[in-house]
Parts: structure tokens; sequence; C-alpha cells
């Protein structure tokens, strides 16, 4: 008779902080316990109980965090263990093929994309991107590094990659307690590649390793894109903040008079004027801060679509300062379109929600004489799948804006 595998050490969620787990929330704040088991350490198996003694789930600790616990099931009997996790990976990989990830279809061939989108896709902590046959990953936690030979051999069992990088961030690395392989970036399976290629609606791109902004592309951002191409025909498009240029390529291929592209990386403006000449299409690209881009653009009566798209400006506990920064933006933004032209206003900030986002917009305008009235709202892309118990999960927000006069 085989006998049933013993349960992990266990951590109670105090009450009135259990609803939000219940109904699927993946995380267990610091404030959220009440207690844990003696013994456990970093990155260990533990078992979610609420105040009764019911079990809400099983995850993996962190106590360097601010979130104590991710849960990765609700069944307490389950363990973390390989079965799981490829169980998790081959659910992500048929829902990207329902979204029709990868695309074949010439005109619209898409091989880059995002394949594992963390607690989206019931692996907390896990990014896992597709450049083709490359995949690059990020981890977010110290029970995720602990168990990275599992969940690489599932990743290499489902998709069979050419080679997996690791792309996670040094400060993630350290508040966890954990270190990176070597190499830049290191290696974890494979022969690491000369460059990422892949193709994006049937655009073709070339990065080379040391441009590592994220896992070196904003995928999250393919909506903009395709809207910005939509409305860009016979219009002049501003693209701050372009990195590689993938805003600016489909403005230009949806038939923009002019498109600029500025990035204070010179390597990012390398790559974006590259891959403009291999894929046939006219944009200038240059090396230039943002806001001299925007009060040069201001100056010459302004654009007819912008495109503010900067970087995450502040962490969670640094809200007020963010909101001051992107007011600045806002009102630097909305002085470089013109009357009657279009802008989009973009915050990848998880902290700013989409309400706070609108009126330090309103705010940035009136400080620009300017008054934006918003005519679509956009988010981050389906292959970036957001629990509805996870609101922290949509953290790209996107607002396009007619800028009228007062």
């Amino acid at each position: 008779m085989n006998q049933a595998a013993p349960l992990p050490p266990a951590l109670t969620v105090k009450a009135g902080h259990v609803q939000p787990i219940w109904a699927g929330h993946p995380w267990v704040f610091k404030q959220a316990v009440e207690r844990i088991d003696d013994g456990v350490g970093a990155g260990d198996e533990v078992l979610v109980l609420d105040p009764h003694g019911k079990v809400l789930g099983r995850g993996l600790y962190s106590p360097a965090s601010a979130i104590s616990v991710r849960i990765y099931t609700v069944e307490g009997g389950r363990p973390i263990d390989g079965a799981l996790l490829r169980e998790k990976i081959e659910h992500a990989l048929r829902l990207r093929h329902a979204l029709r990830l990868p695309d074949a279809t010439p005109e619209r061939q898409t091989t880059g994309f995002r394949l594992v989108h963390g607690e989206g896709d019931g692996l907390p902590g896990l990014i896992v991107d597709a450049f083709g046959d490359v995949l690059v990953v990020q981890i977010g936690t110290i029970g995720l590094k602990r168990l990275e030979p599992v969940w690489l051999a599932a990743l290499n069992e489902v998709l069979g990659p050419r080679a997996v990088l690791d792309r996670t961030p040094e400060s993630v690395a350290r508040a966890e307690g954990f270190a990176l392989g070597e190499g830049t970036p290191p290696l974890l399976y494979g022969e690491a590649p000369a460059t990422l290629s892949f193709h994006e609606r049937g655009l073709a791109f070339e990065l080379p390793l040391e441009l590592s902004q994220k896992t070196g592309f904003y995928f999250d951002q393919r909506p903009l894109r395709a809207r910005v191409e939509e409305l860009s025909r016979g219009s002049r498009v501003l693209d701050a903040f372009c990195y590689a240029g993938g805003v600016g390529l489909s403005a230009a291929r949806g038939g923009a008079s002019e498109v600029w592209g500025v990035d204070t990386s010179a390597p990012a403006i390398e790559v974006a004027q590259q891959s403009a000449e291999r894929n046939g299409l006219a944009a200038r690209f240059e090396v230039l801060d943002a806001a001299r881009a925007f009060r040069k653009a201001a100056d010459e009566g302004g654009y007819d679509i912008v495109v503010c798209d900067p970087p995450k400006l502040a962490s969670r506990r640094a809200r007020d300062r963010a909101l001051g920064n992107y007011r600045k933006l806002a009102a630097g933004a909305c002085a470089a379109t013109r009357v009657g032209g279009l802008l989009a206003f973009c915050s990848c900030t998880a902290s700013v929600p989409m309400d706070a986002l609108g009126r330090t917009l309103a705010l940035g305008a009136r400080d620009a004489g300017r008054r934006a009235l918003i005519v679509e709202r956009l988010f981050q892309g389906p292959d970036h799948p957001v629990v509805a118990a996870f609101p922290e999960g949509l953290y790209l927000k996107i607002l396009i804006a007619r800028i009228e006069t007062p």
C-alpha cells in the first residue's frame, strides 16, 4: 500500500486576510502571516492555512520578501515538483496556441512572445519569453532558483529549445538571496546564440545579447504597436523611449509620413536603425533624452502622434514620486503633440493604477496649457494573462488621448 507523502510545514494566515487568497490571489504578504512552523527555510515549500486550519494552497517561502509565499497549487496534498511544473508549462503553451502564438502566417509571422507569465500562468515568479527557438527566463524567487533543474527539465521536455538564457535582474537575485550563473547573460541550457532573432507581426528583429531591457524585448506592448500602425497613415510620429524601435517600425509600415524615435541607449538606437533597414522601412532614430525631444517637437509645432512609454519609474513604496515624474513627462509629451493630435501615454509601474495615470495625464496636460481627451485604453497583450483575483498582474496601462486646447 502506497503511503502519502508527508505534508510540508504550515504557515497560517491571519483572520481578515483569507478571502483574497481563497478567491485565487497567489500572494501571501508578510503582514498577513499569523504564524509559521519552526525550521522553515528560504525557498521551502509551505502549506498555507486559514485561521481554522483549512488548506488555502501550497507555495514557496521567501522570508526576505514582502511577499512571504507565492502559491502554486490549491491542492494541499500535491507537491511542487516536476509533474506539477510541467503541467503548468503545457497549459501555458496551449493558451498561446489558442492565441495563435507562434503564428506562421507570412504577413503576420510572430515567433517572439511571452510563453510563461508568472502568476498569470500559475507559475509565480517565473517569466519565460520565446525568441524563436531560444528561451529567455527571469527567476523571481529563491524557491524557483532551488527548483531550477526541475522547471528547466520541464521546459526542455515540452519545448525542446535550442538554448535557455537567464536574464534575472541582479537586484532580484540579491534581494532573494541567490547567486546568478556565469556569463552575460548566464546560459542555463544549450549553446548561446549570437543574437536573439524573431518576428513580430511580420517584422523581423535581431537583437544582440548585450541589449538587456527586460528579457530583451517588450513583448507586452504588441497591442500598442499594432494600434499605432493602424493610426499612422500620413502622420508624423514621435516615439520617445523607443528602445529597439518596435513602435517606430510599426508606424512606418502603417504609412507614417515621418517617424522619429529617440532613446538614451546608443546600442538600442543602433539596433532600431538596423531593424528599419532590415525591414525596408524609412524611420529616423536618434540618441536623445525624451524631455529634449519633446521640447524640440513642441518648438516645431508638434507631431501628429506621440508615444511616451518610459521604463518603470518607481517601486510600490515610491508611488508619489512616480506620479510626479509621470506628470512632468505628460506635460512634455502633450506639448510635443500638435493640437488635435494623439498621445499614447504609458505606464508599466504596477503601483500606478489606471485612474491615477489618468489624473496625472490631466495635470500634465494643464501644465502644458492643453486638455487630454481619452479616446482609448490598452493593456498588456494576451500572452501576458492576468488572474481575475490578482489586480497587481495588470501592470501595463496605456491611455490614447486626443490633445486639445482647454
